[in-house]
Formats: C-alpha cells, sequence, structure tokens
C-alpha cells in the first residue's frame, strides 16, 4: 500500500470511489432513504486537496481509499454542502484538527486503508501542532475511530429532505 497527497488528477477518481463507497458500505447501518440521503451531506471537499491535506492510498497502483485532516472549522460534508462549510483557521493551540472525509473503496475493505489514511492524517495534524483531532463519523466508520481511540462526544443527524442520517462527532488527543 502507498499513502500519497491527493492532487487534482485525482479527482474523478475519488467521486466514483466514495459514491460506490457510501452506496455499498453504508447499506448494513442504514435505510436505502438515509444511504441516499447520505450523499447531501458527505462527499468531495476539494479545499482539503487544495490545502494539501487530503490523502490517496493506492494498492497495486490501484486507488483503494481517501481521506485527510484540515486545519479549517469544517467538519464534515462535501463541495455541494455549502451550508455546513465554515473555512475559518483553526488555532492547534486551542482547537482540535478535523479529520475529513474517509472512504475505502468497497473492493479494499478489512485491508487497513482506513487506518492508514487515518493514521497519516493523525501524523500530518500533529506536526503540525494539533494536539486533538475531531471527526464527525458514520455508523459504518464508528467502529475504526473507536478501535483507533476516538470518543463520542455526541451523536446527531443531519437533515436531508425529511430525512435524518445519523452521525457520531468524536474527539482523540493526538500527544
Amino acid at each position: 500500500m502507498m499513502i500519497r497527497i491527493a492532487t487534482t488528477e485525482d479527482l474523478t477518481a475519488m467521486r466514483d470511489l466514495m459514491r460506490r463507497a457510501i452506496e455499498e458500505l453504508q447499506r448494513d447501518f442504514l435505510s436505502a432513504a438515509e444511504v441516499r440521503a447520505s450523499h447531501a451531506v458527505m462527499g468531495l471537499d476539494t479545499q482539503l486537496v487544495a490545502d494539501g491535506t487530503y490523502f490517496v492510498a493506492t494498492i497495486d497502483g490501484v486507488l483503494a481509499g481517501c481521506g485527510g485532516w484540515s486545519r479549517r472549522a469544517t467538519l464534515y460534508g462535501g463541495d455541494h454542502s455549502s451550508d455546513l462549510r465554515e473555512p475559518r483557521l483553526l488555532d492547534p493551540r486551542t482547537e482540535a484538527a478535523r479529520v475529513r472525509a474517509m472512504y475505502t473503496d468497497p473492493a479494499f475493505t478489512r485491508r487497513g486503508v482506513g487506518r492508514a489514511i487515518l493514521e497519516a492524517s493523525e501524523a500530518a495534524a500533529r506536526a503540525a501542532g494539533f494536539t486533538a483531532a475531531e471527526l464527525m463519523a458514520t455508523l459504518a466508520g464508528e467502529p475504526l475511530y473507536r478501535a483507533s481511540g476516538y470518543v463520542e462526544i455526541e451523536r446527531t443527524a443531519a437533515p436531508v429532505d425529511g430525512v435524518d442520517v445519523p452521525l457520531i462527532r468524536m474527539r482523540k488527543p493526538l500527544v
């Protein structure tokens, strides 16, 4: 497995991977309506790519996953969810970095892809001076984050056209 910083050349492949991951990996955790609604609150945030804080994982040259972290206040959401955007830069002395947009291709689950990207994200945030990380987990992602030391702050939901998409805000110290 190789982990590298994502580039604009990766955008199309990452969007396709994200669509498949939402459709297939959420199925065991959400109703069909919740999976459909998830597309409105999940997806690619190209600001992460522009900031150089987004990673891709490849296995044998094939895109297996993507994810990253941010020094910006936005906790979750893609380019299309402008109501969730908060581009303000975080203060690493007093605020937690954000782990963002973690996706594994359904063909590569259970191979350490998510954990490798998460570890790369945490290391980069730590190197930037952050002492904690926060994220908004899906129900499908919660087991990975718990196993990686994240603890639940609150359970919430993102309302989308009358459907509530369940989410869990989680936090982990990086020291």
